[in-house]
């Protein structure tokens, strides 16, 4: 099995200082360190150019040192992005190409020759049909995405293919789901965990894409970086960089990738809400600031290209496009008011300093500016965020007990198996002295027995499957469902499909 495992790198380009020291102590500078050392890793990065203007701002050159080296060494391949993590799905193409080469030269002006990116990724991984011909036409080979954008569900990947996008010479890449979330989840913590994980995958002869935020390893979750460390040393895992795949996999076929994100939902994407944290339908202030862009964007054509100060006007520009004032005002569930404001104030400030602005102009931008600060803390100040995130969990989870007991039937006996598989090794790990593991069992039954599991019980089901050998899993699920259904045989409407 080839593992082409892929990793990006990024903080907004206004990121506060402390925040930046923060996450290059725990996560950036001993990944990047580990990388340094290890001469057998081949891996695939994004690193974004505003986060290396960071790094030189802040002192930080040790960091473009390390990742200029392994770059020259080819031990590490770039991928190209948008430079200020701009939502591209909902950019035209001029702002599209513009985020791009801005990137490019920015990556290539810190990293030297070994920045020569064949592929891109989109941030968020969103992704329109126009990106292919954008891409292509900026001369990169090809594209990752997540496997939600092959045919809108999760499952439909061959990884024993290579896919092309159909009416261009574009690959695509999608990224596996279920390990990378684990892995980012931290439900697997260990090398042997890791292993295990993988085991049906290690003797399949197909290959694998993992994409992970690099600032889980230390920052979001400490003390998984060492698992990554571990990883990156074992004989038994062989890295790849994604654009060698095409080497030792010959077998092709087209395909249309859909609207999507690495977020989205199969269920968002039936509904076409698949860009819900950027731009929700349902949420009055992506409305504005979505006005607030394309506003600040009319006015900025008008701009005379020779004006002295052009080149100043249009960075504010290009940082104000960055994304992150959209994810932060979804409230689904991610939520920040000083996120919010930053976003507004860049652009009220960028369309403020425009020479010739026309006044009317400039005061439906305060207008926009005041509407999207006010709604933010009226939201949060009448306990509406409260209410959507907890909606949110409603529409996004079914709890497991809903999805098995009540559904009756055979289902019952798939909870009542896992409970008792789950209890069963609570026990075993209490006597073997594994507090922790224990506990997080613990803990799961009594969410799943309430109904209060979100994530975290859910990925007690999946180490649950790493714990127990899958086919012993579906011998137990078997077992009791066969029971249920005698329980239950006389009463049709509740028998189990």
């Amino acid at each position: 099995m080839k593992w082409a495992n892929f990793l990006h790198f990024y903080q907004p380009a206004g990121q506060q200082e402390e925040i930046i020291e923060a996450i290059v102590s725990q996560s950036y500078k001993p990944v990047l360190e580990s990388i340094q050392k290890n001469k057998r890793i081949r891996l695939t990065l994004n690193v974004n150019g505003a986060l290396l203007e960071l790094f030189d701002k802040y002192g930080h050159d040790r960091l473009i040192d390390i990742l200029r080296e392994i770059g020259s060494e080819k031990r590490v391949e770039f991928t190209s992005s948008s430079k200020y993590h701009a939502f591209l799905p909902f950019l035209g193409e001029k702002e599209i190409i513009r985020q791009i080469e801005l990137n490019d030269a920015a990556n290539k002006f810190f990293l030297g020759d070994g920045y020569n990116p064949q592929g891109f990724f989109p941030p968020e991984m969103g992704y329109k049909e126009e990106l292919a011909s954008i891409i292509e036409g900026l001369g990169f080979k090809w594209i990752i995405l997540d496997e939600i954008a092959c045919e809108g569900k999760v499952g439909a990947v061959d990884y024993n293919k290579i896919y092309k996008i159909k009416g261009t010479s574009l690959s695509v890449f999608f990224r596996e789901r279920r390990l990378s979330n684990l892995i980012m989840s931290a439900v697997v913590r260990s090398k042997e965990t890791l292993t295990e994980s993988m085991r049906e995958d290690l003797k399949s002869g197909r290959y694998l894409v993992t994409a992970m935020d690099v600032e889980t390893f230390g920052h979001h979750r400490p003390g998984l970086e060492k698992m990554l460390f571990d990883a990156f040393e074992a004989p038994e895992f062989e890295l790849i960089q994604i654009s060698d795949l095409p080497r030792f996999y010959h077998d092709f076929e087209e395909v249309v990738p859909v609207k999507s994100t690495w977020a989205s939902s199969q269920q968002d994407i039936e509904k076409g809400i698949q860009f819900l944290s950027w731009r929700d339908p349902e949420n009055i202030i992506h409305k504005f600031q979505w006005d607030f862009i394309d506003l600040v964007l009319e006015e900025f054509y008008k701009i005379d290209l020779g004006l002295p100060t052009y080149d100043i006007l249009r960075e504010k520009m290009d940082k104000a496009l960055a994304s992150d004032q959209f994810w932060w005002a979804s409230a689904k569930p991610w939520w920040s008011l000083e996120m919010i404001e930053a976003g507004a104030w860049d652009l009220l400030d960028a369309i403020s300093s425009f020479p010739g602005a026309v006044k009317e102009k400039i005061e439906h931008a305060r207008v926009l500016y005041t509407k999207i600060i006010s709604t933010a803390f009226n939201w949060q100040r009448t306990g509406r965020i409260r209410q959507i995130m907890k909606e949110q969990k409603s529409i996004l989870r079914i709890p497991f007990k809903d999805r098995t007991i009540g559904r009756g039937g055979a289902e019952e006996g798939v909870y009542h198996a896992f409970m008792d598989m789950i209890e069963d090794l609570e026990k075993k790990a209490a006597k073997t002295g594994e507090y922790e593991k224990a506990i997080l069992w613990r803990d799961a039954a009594y969410k799943l027995t309430n109904k209060l599991d979100i994530y975290d019980t859910i990925n007690a089901i999946d180490l649950l499957r790493v714990e127990i050998p899958n086919e012993q899993v579906e011998e137990t699920i078997e077992k009791y469902k066969s029971k249920y259904r005698q329980i239950r045989g006389g009463q049709p409407e509740q028998r189990g499909n």
